[in-house]
């Protein structure tokens, strides 16, 4: 008999203590079952205050009741009058910033105040140019009033404008026109025919 077994080859059951040494596992470590453990930190504080919830619900009912009060100081029914009078002087003409002048009543009514002419340039040509260059050259020009429009008549939205270049634009370039006055161009996508 070698290693521990009989005649036959088997382990031998009859003796006290005996286990195979393949299966011997060191006990396991005290940390393993450390979550089994009553736990010894001190419990979480209570909270206090509101929950989310009420916060939600109290934040909506302040808005409510201010919108409530604005519609019956008069706010919401479209009447009032200071901000179109405010809207109406422009914030660079020199009525903004001169001081309000009041005239006797049953004296002629004052000048109205014009805004200076737009500048005339001659409009680049951009005809080729990819839609967003061509854009940026124009404003970089000083035209701003821009409009663009499917070449192909499908009525298609320039969405991307890199996916497009300028096939026509109106006025032709080196038209002298007003800074003010609307340039269409007319593009195509890379893809059509």
């Amino acid at each position: 008999m070698s290693y521990g077994y009989d005649d036959r080859g088997y382990p031998p059951n009859d003796r006290a203590g005996w286990r195979d040494p393949r299966y011997d596992y060191p006990p396991p470590a005290r940390d393993q079952y450390a979550g089994h453990r009553p736990s010894t930190s001190p419990p979480p504080p209570e909270k206090r205050g509101l929950s989310r919830n009420a916060k939600i619900g109290i934040g909506a009912g302040v808005a409510i009741l201010l919108i409530v009060i604005g519609v019956a100081a008069g706010g919401g029914n479209g009447t009032s009058t200071a901000p179109a009078a405010a809207a109406a002087v422009d914030a660079n003409s020199p009525a903004a910033t001169a001081p309000a002048a009041t005239a006797p009543v049953g004296s002629a009514p004052a000048a109205a105040v014009t805004a200076a002419p737009a500048v005339q340039k001659a409009v680049p040509n951009v005809v080729g140019l990819n839609h967003q260059t061509a854009q940026d050259t124009l404003q970089a020009a000083g035209f701003y009033n821009l409009a663009e429009e499917d070449a192909t008549g499908q009525g298609r939205l320039l969405v991307l404008d890199r996916n497009w270049h300028v096939v026509s634009q109106q006025p032709a370039a080196g038209t002298v026109i007003s800074t003010d006055a609307q340039v269409m161009l007319r593009s195509k996508k890379y893809t059509d025919p």
